[in-house]
């Protein structure tokens, strides 16, 4: 008896999925409760789980989007052994004696035969990546059982250099010909549903708030200068490294308590305020921008939100957030310093009212006790909903944020 596996429900407002990889083969033998494929919504990649031991059964492809409750495989009843026999039926059916009397030998001294029909197949996340990257799998070595590729395999794999192509020599053309020069490919790609989904939450953001941006600047030296006398301790006392965004997040949830406007949502007719600060942190991740929560980030040290961002970064970039991590928040920050931007108009994260752009830090001349000095400066910049938090309220709330930063005595002794 089989036993069909279907997409789960994996949130209230998610209603489709797609099938983003096969990490299992037609055909192959599955323990209870392995992961067999990689699903993604609109929030979020997860992993699809074998419900029983069997033979998977494989009914939808790779990148098909898939209703929740469709049928995605089915497992039917056999075990590890009866999928051996099923690869040695797909295996020719003659061979030359002297291969026969090879294996026949190998059977009896007990050692493996060295080749084996999974030697050089590349399995279904390896096969992706070097479709990616334009690799024959033939030209791989494969480190995994009986030979084959695995996704380790792909991803270290490293593409043929092209030979150059000898130059052509010159051809005299008319003047008023228009000849095009170089490669002018172009390839698609299906969009993925995460992707959409942040296209059009940009998009309803810009159309549905009065945003604006208001600016300002950080003179970033009296961090750098404690964060230079402290870093080995920090570290050493606390596992983990002392980095700016710990800085600017507890300076965030102290202005919020004395600005609570902008920790405010809209929701209908309705002002929603919360008297906590759930910090969304913008990352980067390898299918798009996604945003994870630090919850009461208000009542947390600086080694446990050091902590929080370096768990929470590391599950983004392994696509292992769950729905939950990325659910909520009140307030974000993003850092497009870390990426070379010097100052930018970050667009809110709705339904939030607010957000904070860190920018780079570059060395910049200014007047500091009437005398011109050279300083590590940032820009930082608020995004905000007009309908919601006033001009007075957002420029005197970036103002706080500075004073902290370039005061940083003030985030340990809350004044």
């Amino acid at each position: 008896m089989s036993l069909e596996i279907k997409v789960p429900s994996v949130g209230e407002s998610i209603t489709e999925v797609t099938l983003a990889q096969w990490l299992k083969q037609d055909g192959d033998y599955v323990e209870m409760d392995e992961n067999i494929a990689e699903l993604e919504s609109d929030k979020a990649t997860f992993e699809l789980p074998a419900e029983k031991a069997g033979i998977l059964r494989i009914v939808a492809q790779e990148g098909d989007t898939l209703e929740i409750g469709a049928v995605v495989c089915t497992i039917e009843e056999g075990d590890a052994s009866a999928n051996k026999t099923d690869k040695k039926e797909d295996a020719p059916a003659e061979k030359p004696a002297t291969e026969e009397t090879k294996e026949s030998a190998n059977d009896e001294s007990g050692n493996e035969s060295p080749e084996s029909y999974a030697s050089g197949t590349a399995s279904p996340a390896a096969a992706k990546i070097l479709r990616e990257k334009g690799i024959d799998p033939a030209t791989i070595k494969g480190t995994g059982k009986e030979g084959r590729i695995t996704k380790e395999d792909a991803e270290k794999a490293q593409s043929a250099p092209v030979a150059e192509k000898p130059v052509a020599k010159p051809v005299a053309v008319n003047t008023q010909t228009s000849v095009a020069v170089g490669g002018r490919n172009e390839r698609r790609e299906k969009m993925s549903s995460l992707r959409k989904t942040i296209a059009k939450r940009l998009v309803s953001v810009k159309n549905d708030t009065a945003m604006l941006t208001t600016f300002n600047e950080v003179n970033m030296q009296p961090i750098m200068d404690l964060r230079s006398k402290y870093k080995d301790t920090f570290k050493e006392k606390h596992g983990i490294g002392l980095g700016f965004m710990s800085f600017f997040t507890k300076a965030v949830t102290t202005a919020l308590k004395e600005w609570p406007s902008v920790n405010a949502r809209i929701e209908e007719n309705e002002m929603v305020f919360s008297d906590f600060v759930d910090v969304s942190i913008a990352v980067s991740a390898p299918k798009g921008l996604v945003v994870p929560v630090i919850r009461n980030a208000d009542s947390l040290a600086l080694h446990q939100i050091e902590k929080t961002i370096a768990e929470l970064a590391g599950k983004a970039r392994d696509n292992k957030l769950s729905i939950e991590e990325m659910t909520g928040g009140t307030f974000t920050i993003t850092n497009g310093g870390v990426f070379g931007s010097m100052m930018s108009t970050p667009i809110i994260n709705a339904p939030q009212s607010a957000i904070l752009g860190m920018h780079n830090i570059i060395q910049r001349p200014i007047a500091e006790n009437g005398q011109v000095v050279i300083r590590p400066m940032m820009y930082i910049a608020l995004s905000y909903d007009h309908r919601v938090i006033d001009g007075r309220e957002s420029v005197s709330f970036l103002v706080r944020v500075k004073q902290l930063l370039e005061d940083p005595a003030r985030l340990l002794l809350e004044v």
